[in-house]
């Protein structure tokens, strides 16, 4: 039986290459004070950026709903499909839950994973599934697989600016303040689920050190493996800048790369500026 992969905008998959590699990206509700907007179908990335930079009050998300999930769970039960549907990590929403509820009437059909990941970490494994899939894989194939190397998929982010955390709740005014005088640019990534300053670096170039020690940490990059880059901001010239000025020290982990504009998810929360690397490890 054929089947098909779903997932959420929490993926920062865009709509052109969900339709490409034959996905279902389900879009986050995103709220900017009585508007709502449907994440990556009528709020682009760009958008969102554009908006978030002009509004003094932190954008809200909400997760999908359990009904939202039983009507695309119906259309490929209906269409004599199974369902693969992995979500970003049931850490930091309650998105997973949400498709369990949906999927439990169900049964076999449709199984549901909780990807431990979210943003570009969460685009490199379906992208894999993708990959699994197409290489002939069952369902169950396909998510016993996911299931076995979602542990080895990192995400390392160097963040611009304190001040959307602070927006957002994540740290106080004072720490941001005082992060912002001394250019201090946290390094994040997902451990266990959930998102992990892992250190703060005054400045970028420290920071980005910090990031590629933690490259080697993790025991380097799997090239056969799927990877991409992620950027913050409503232009992909903050990317290009970025790779320019410290081309030196990433390029051996970067050269040619699809480049991923990041959504309100993280983005809320990262504001612009913000690059990050999605990848899989060397670990078996």
């Amino acid at each position: 039986m054929s089947f098909r992969i779903i997932t959420d905008s929490a993926s920062d998959i865009p709509q052109e290459t969900a339709e490409k590699w034959g996905v279902m990206v389900m879009p986050i509700h995103t709220r900017f004070g009585e508007e709502e907007y449907l994440d990556g179908v009528t709020l682009k990335p760009e958008q969102f950026f554009e908006k978030l930079v002009k509004t003094d009050e932190i954008p809200r998300t909400s997760q999908i709903t359990p009904y939202e999930f039983g009507q695309e769970f119906q259309k490929a039960v209906d269409a004599g499909e199974s369902v693969l549907c992995i979500t970003m990590s049931a850490g930091v929403s309650g998105t997973y839950h949400s498709a369990c509820t949906a999927a439990a009437e169900y049964g076999s059909s449709v199984r549901v994973i909780d990807s431990r990941q979210f943003c570009i970490s969460l685009y490199v494994l379906i992208q894999y599934a993708c990959i699994c899939r197409d290489k002939g894989m069952s369902m169950e194939e396909t998510g016993d697989a996911i299931e076995k190397v979602k542990g080895r998929v990192h995400v390392i982010s160097v963040f611009a600016t304190l001040e959307y955390l602070r927006l957002g709740g994540r740290i106080s005014s004072a720490a941001a303040l005082a992060g912002n005088l001394l250019s201090i640019k946290p390094v994040i990534t997902v451990r266990d689920g959930v998102v992990e300053v892992i250190s703060r670096a005054r400045g970028t170039k420290k920071a980005l050190k910090m990031a590629v020690d933690f490259i080697r940490q993790v025991g380097g990059i799997d090239e056969s493996m799927p990877r991409c880059l992620g950027f913050t901001g409503a232009s992909e010239a903050v990317m290009t800048s970025f790779l320019s000025d410290h081309a030196a020290a990433y390029k051996d982990y970067v050269c040619g790369l699809t480049i991923v504009p990041v959504g309100a998810t993280v983005g809320t929360y990262a504001g612009p500026g913000a690059v990050a690397l999605a990848f899989f490890d060397n670990g078996e």
